[in-house]
Protein backbone atom coordinates (compact mmCIF):
# COMPACT_ATOMS: atom_id res chain seq x y z
CA UNK A 1 0.00 0.00 0.00
CA UNK A 2 1.46 3.17 -0.83
CA UNK A 3 0.60 6.52 0.64
CA UNK A 4 -0.97 9.74 -1.48
CA UNK A 5 2.37 11.63 -1.78
CA UNK A 6 3.83 8.01 -3.39
CA UNK A 7 1.06 7.89 -6.08
CA UNK A 8 1.25 11.40 -6.52
CA UNK A 9 4.77 11.11 -7.65
CA UNK A 10 3.91 8.41 -9.54
CA UNK A 11 1.47 10.10 -11.43
CA UNK A 12 3.47 12.81 -11.74
CA UNK A 13 6.46 10.67 -13.67
CA UNK A 14 4.19 9.13 -15.63
CA UNK A 15 2.49 12.51 -16.78
CA UNK A 16 -0.78 11.98 -15.77
CA UNK A 17 -2.49 15.85 -15.36
CA UNK A 18 -4.04 15.90 -11.82
CA UNK A 19 -4.79 18.78 -10.09
CA UNK A 20 -3.92 19.06 -5.73
CA UNK A 21 -7.23 19.47 -3.49
CA UNK A 22 -6.00 20.64 0.01
CA UNK A 23 -8.06 21.02 2.89
CA UNK A 24 -6.33 24.56 4.39
CA UNK A 25 -9.02 25.08 7.02
CA UNK A 26 -11.36 23.21 8.75
CA UNK A 27 -14.17 24.56 11.09
CA UNK A 28 -16.42 22.95 13.55
CA UNK A 29 -17.24 19.57 12.70
CA UNK A 30 -15.80 19.02 9.46
CA UNK A 31 -15.11 15.62 7.65
CA UNK A 32 -11.41 16.20 7.92
CA UNK A 33 -8.60 18.06 9.41
CA UNK A 34 -6.70 20.75 7.59
CA UNK A 35 -3.40 19.22 5.57
CA UNK A 36 -5.84 16.08 4.17
CA UNK A 37 -5.18 16.06 0.18
CA UNK A 38 -6.91 14.41 -2.74
CA UNK A 39 -5.56 14.07 -6.34
CA UNK A 40 -7.99 14.30 -8.86
CA UNK A 41 -7.53 13.41 -12.55
CA UNK A 42 -9.13 13.26 -15.29
CA UNK A 43 -10.56 9.85 -15.02
CA UNK A 44 -9.31 8.76 -11.38
CA UNK A 45 -9.20 9.97 -8.24
CA UNK A 46 -6.64 9.12 -5.33
CA UNK A 47 -7.23 9.73 -1.72
CA UNK A 48 -10.57 11.57 0.05
CA UNK A 49 -11.18 14.56 2.11
CA UNK A 50 -14.33 13.36 3.61
CA UNK A 51 -16.58 11.94 1.13
CA UNK A 52 -20.14 13.84 0.79
CA UNK A 53 -21.28 16.61 -1.53
CA UNK A 54 -18.14 18.20 -0.28
CA UNK A 55 -16.03 15.75 -2.12
CA UNK A 56 -18.24 16.02 -5.22
CA UNK A 57 -18.32 19.13 -5.68
CA UNK A 58 -14.21 19.28 -5.27
CA UNK A 59 -13.67 16.95 -7.94
CA UNK A 60 -15.94 18.72 -10.62
CA UNK A 61 -14.33 22.03 -9.57
CA UNK A 62 -10.45 20.24 -9.72
CA UNK A 63 -11.94 18.51 -13.80
CA UNK A 64 -13.11 21.96 -14.34
CA UNK A 65 -9.63 23.65 -13.67
CA UNK A 66 -7.94 20.07 -16.12
CA UNK A 67 -10.38 20.31 -18.70
CA UNK A 68 -10.09 23.94 -19.35
CA UNK A 69 -6.17 23.63 -18.62
CA UNK A 70 -6.52 26.55 -16.03
CA UNK A 71 -4.08 25.47 -13.59
CA UNK A 72 -3.79 28.63 -11.52
CA UNK A 73 -3.93 27.72 -8.00
CA UNK A 74 -7.81 28.69 -6.62
CA UNK A 75 -9.21 28.69 -3.19
CA UNK A 76 -13.17 27.98 -2.73
CA UNK A 77 -14.75 27.71 0.69
CA UNK A 78 -18.02 25.82 1.92
CA UNK A 79 -20.19 26.04 4.09
CA UNK A 80 -21.36 22.24 4.29
CA UNK A 81 -24.92 23.16 5.96
CA UNK A 82 -26.33 25.97 3.77
CA UNK A 83 -24.34 25.69 0.76
CA UNK A 84 -23.64 21.61 0.60
CA UNK A 85 -26.92 20.51 2.45
CA UNK A 86 -24.22 18.09 4.74
CA UNK A 87 -25.06 17.51 7.96
CA UNK A 88 -21.51 18.03 9.42
CA UNK A 89 -22.29 21.58 10.26
CA UNK A 90 -18.41 22.77 9.93
CA UNK A 91 -17.46 24.81 6.95
CA UNK A 92 -13.95 23.90 5.18
CA UNK A 93 -11.53 25.79 2.91
CA UNK A 94 -10.30 24.19 -0.19
CA UNK A 95 -7.32 25.14 -2.07
CA UNK A 96 -6.62 23.76 -5.60
CA UNK A 97 -3.17 23.38 -7.72
CA UNK A 98 -1.59 21.48 -10.16
CA UNK A 99 0.62 19.07 -9.52
CA UNK A 100 3.85 19.50 -10.10
CA UNK A 101 7.24 18.82 -9.35
CA UNK A 102 6.99 21.69 -6.97
CA UNK A 103 4.13 21.09 -5.61
CA UNK A 104 5.29 17.93 -4.48
CA UNK A 105 8.57 18.82 -3.16
CA UNK A 106 6.40 20.77 -0.82
CA UNK A 107 4.12 18.03 0.09
CA UNK A 108 5.50 17.25 3.75
CA UNK A 109 6.20 13.94 4.58
CA UNK A 110 3.91 12.91 7.73
CA UNK A 111 5.42 11.49 10.33
CA UNK A 112 4.13 7.83 11.11
CA UNK A 113 1.79 7.52 13.49
CA UNK A 114 3.69 4.82 15.56
CA UNK A 115 6.73 2.82 15.30
CA UNK A 116 6.08 -0.79 16.57
CA UNK A 117 8.80 -3.90 16.69
CA UNK A 118 6.13 -6.92 15.79
CA UNK A 119 7.67 -10.08 17.42
CA UNK A 120 6.18 -13.43 15.62
CA UNK A 121 5.12 -14.00 12.04
CA UNK A 122 2.61 -16.25 12.74
CA UNK A 123 -1.28 -16.50 11.67
CA UNK A 124 -1.75 -13.09 13.56
CA UNK A 125 1.42 -11.87 12.97
CA UNK A 126 0.70 -12.09 9.84
CA UNK A 127 -2.92 -10.60 9.90
CA UNK A 128 -1.34 -7.48 11.60
CA UNK A 129 1.12 -6.90 9.38
CA UNK A 130 -2.12 -7.16 6.77
CA UNK A 131 -4.15 -4.94 8.33
CA UNK A 132 -1.38 -2.34 9.14
CA UNK A 133 -0.50 -2.06 5.86
CA UNK A 134 -2.88 0.86 4.52
CA UNK A 135 -1.68 3.14 7.98
CA UNK A 136 1.24 5.55 8.10
CA UNK A 137 3.14 3.38 10.58
CA UNK A 138 6.74 1.81 10.72
CA UNK A 139 7.20 -1.65 11.42
CA UNK A 140 10.11 -4.04 12.50
CA UNK A 141 8.58 -7.46 12.34
CA UNK A 142 11.43 -10.11 14.03
CA UNK A 143 10.89 -13.29 13.92
CA UNK A 144 13.06 -16.23 14.23
CA UNK A 145 12.40 -18.51 11.43
CA UNK A 146 12.88 -16.74 8.06
CA UNK A 147 10.67 -19.09 6.60
CA UNK A 148 7.45 -17.67 7.98
CA UNK A 149 7.65 -14.53 6.19
CA UNK A 150 5.64 -13.41 2.81
CA UNK A 151 8.46 -12.65 -0.15
CA UNK A 152 9.95 -9.34 0.00
CA UNK A 153 7.68 -8.06 -3.10
CA UNK A 154 4.76 -8.43 -0.41
CA UNK A 155 5.88 -6.38 2.03
CA UNK A 156 4.00 -3.23 2.62
CA UNK A 157 6.48 -0.30 2.19
CA UNK A 158 6.87 0.53 5.63
CA UNK A 159 7.28 -2.94 7.19
CA UNK A 160 10.55 -4.59 7.46
CA UNK A 161 11.20 -8.03 8.18
CA UNK A 162 14.44 -8.90 10.74
CA UNK A 163 15.51 -12.87 10.75
CA UNK A 164 16.95 -13.34 13.69
CA UNK A 165 17.99 -16.01 16.33
CA UNK A 166 18.29 -13.27 19.21
CA UNK A 167 15.01 -11.29 19.04
CA UNK A 168 15.25 -10.14 22.22
CA UNK A 169 18.60 -8.41 21.27
CA UNK A 170 16.71 -6.04 18.54
CA UNK A 171 14.63 -4.70 21.44
CA UNK A 172 17.10 -2.04 22.70
CA UNK A 173 17.50 -0.51 18.88
CA UNK A 174 13.65 -0.03 19.37
CA UNK A 175 13.39 3.97 19.54
CA UNK A 176 12.50 5.72 22.87
CA UNK A 177 8.05 5.44 23.02
CA UNK A 178 8.20 2.71 20.47
CA UNK A 179 5.65 0.29 20.13
CA UNK A 180 5.98 -3.75 20.79
CA UNK A 181 3.91 -6.37 20.18
CA UNK A 182 4.90 -9.79 21.43
CA UNK A 183 3.16 -12.71 19.94
CA UNK A 184 6.05 -15.71 19.06
CA UNK A 185 5.50 -19.34 18.68
CA UNK A 186 7.17 -20.21 22.07
CA UNK A 187 6.24 -19.10 25.72
CA UNK A 188 9.52 -19.08 26.58
CA UNK A 189 10.96 -16.87 23.76
CA UNK A 190 7.75 -14.66 24.74
CA UNK A 191 9.09 -14.34 28.12
CA UNK A 192 12.58 -13.29 26.94
CA UNK A 193 11.35 -10.76 25.15
CA UNK A 194 8.98 -9.29 27.10
CA UNK A 195 11.47 -8.97 30.13
CA UNK A 196 13.69 -6.76 27.62
CA UNK A 197 10.90 -4.73 27.31
CA UNK A 198 9.78 -3.92 30.51
CA UNK A 199 13.43 -3.77 31.80
CA UNK A 200 13.82 -0.55 28.82
CA UNK A 201 10.64 0.71 30.18
CA UNK A 202 10.01 3.09 27.79
CA UNK A 203 7.84 1.94 25.27
CA UNK A 204 4.76 3.96 24.26
CA UNK A 205 2.64 0.61 24.37
CA UNK A 206 3.34 -3.04 25.28
CA UNK A 207 1.42 -5.78 24.33
CA UNK A 208 1.65 -9.39 24.70
CA UNK A 209 -0.91 -12.61 23.61
CA UNK A 210 -1.93 -14.65 25.57
CA UNK A 211 -4.87 -15.54 28.18
CA UNK A 212 -5.72 -14.09 31.42
CA UNK A 213 -3.50 -17.58 33.14
CA UNK A 214 -0.62 -16.45 31.24
CA UNK A 215 -0.75 -13.13 32.41
CA UNK A 216 -0.70 -14.25 35.76
CA UNK A 217 2.20 -17.08 35.43
CA UNK A 218 4.12 -13.97 33.65
CA UNK A 219 3.47 -11.23 36.04
CA UNK A 220 4.75 -13.25 38.97
CA UNK A 221 7.93 -14.30 36.90
CA UNK A 222 8.52 -10.40 36.31
CA UNK A 223 7.95 -10.15 40.44
CA UNK A 224 10.11 -12.39 41.00
CA UNK A 225 12.95 -10.60 38.54
CA UNK A 226 12.47 -7.55 40.33
CA UNK A 227 11.17 -5.44 37.52
CA UNK A 228 9.19 -2.36 38.23
CA UNK A 229 5.44 -2.98 39.32
CA UNK A 230 4.49 0.30 37.42
CA UNK A 231 6.32 -1.52 34.16
CA UNK A 232 4.48 -4.76 34.66
CA UNK A 233 1.00 -2.82 34.82
CA UNK A 234 1.19 -1.06 31.52
CA UNK A 235 1.57 -4.35 29.99
CA UNK A 236 -1.39 -5.67 28.06
CA UNK A 237 -2.13 -8.90 28.23
CA UNK A 238 -4.48 -10.54 26.56
CA UNK A 239 -4.35 -8.07 23.47
CA UNK A 240 -7.05 -6.53 21.75
CA UNK A 241 -10.08 -4.36 22.21
CA UNK A 242 -12.01 -5.25 25.33
CA UNK A 243 -15.31 -6.54 24.49
CA UNK A 244 -14.15 -8.05 20.83
CA UNK A 245 -14.82 -11.87 20.51
CA UNK A 246 -13.05 -14.50 18.07
CA UNK A 247 -10.40 -16.19 17.79
CA UNK A 248 -9.52 -15.93 13.92
CA UNK A 249 -6.45 -14.23 13.01
CA UNK A 250 -7.87 -11.07 11.55
CA UNK A 251 -10.20 -10.54 14.20
CA UNK A 252 -7.69 -10.44 16.80
CA UNK A 253 -5.84 -8.71 14.41
CA UNK A 254 -8.47 -5.94 13.52
CA UNK A 255 -9.00 -5.61 17.43
CA UNK A 256 -5.37 -5.17 18.27
CA UNK A 257 -4.96 -2.69 15.72
CA UNK A 258 -7.92 -0.60 16.98
CA UNK A 259 -6.10 -0.31 20.39
CA UNK A 260 -2.59 0.69 18.71
CA UNK A 261 -4.82 3.47 17.28
CA UNK A 262 -6.43 4.50 20.14
CA UNK A 263 -2.88 4.31 22.20
CA UNK A 264 -1.66 6.85 19.53
CA UNK A 265 -4.62 9.50 19.43
CA UNK A 266 -4.39 9.21 23.29
CA UNK A 267 -0.46 10.12 22.47
CA UNK A 268 -1.29 12.60 19.85
CA UNK A 269 -4.09 14.69 22.17
CA UNK A 270 -1.16 15.64 24.32
CA UNK A 271 0.74 17.33 21.37
CA UNK A 272 -0.28 21.09 21.66
CA UNK A 273 -2.37 22.09 18.66
CA UNK A 274 0.02 24.58 17.38
CA UNK A 275 2.65 21.70 17.33
CA UNK A 276 0.62 20.01 15.09
CA UNK A 277 -0.81 22.40 12.72
CA UNK A 278 3.11 23.28 12.04
CA UNK A 279 4.14 20.40 10.84
CA UNK A 280 1.01 20.76 8.20
CA UNK A 281 2.08 23.29 5.50
CA UNK A 282 0.04 23.85 2.31
CA UNK A 283 1.89 22.35 -1.25
CA UNK A 284 1.32 25.85 -3.15
CA UNK A 285 0.14 29.36 -2.61
CA UNK A 286 -3.15 30.61 -3.50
Amino acid sequence: MHSLRDTAARWLADGTLAIVVEVTEALGSAPREAGTRMLVGAAQCAGTIGGGHLELKAIERARRMLATGDHTPQSAHYPLGPALGQCCGGAVTLAFGRLNARTLAAWPLAAPRFELQLHGAGHVGRAIVTALAPLNVKVDWIDERDDEFPPDAALPAHTRKIATDLPEAEVRDAPRGAYFLVLTHRHDLDLRIATAILRRGDFGFFGLIGSQTKRARFVHRFEAMGIAPEAIARMHCPIGVLGVSGKEPEVIAASVVAQLLLASSRTEDQVPASARSAARSSTFTV
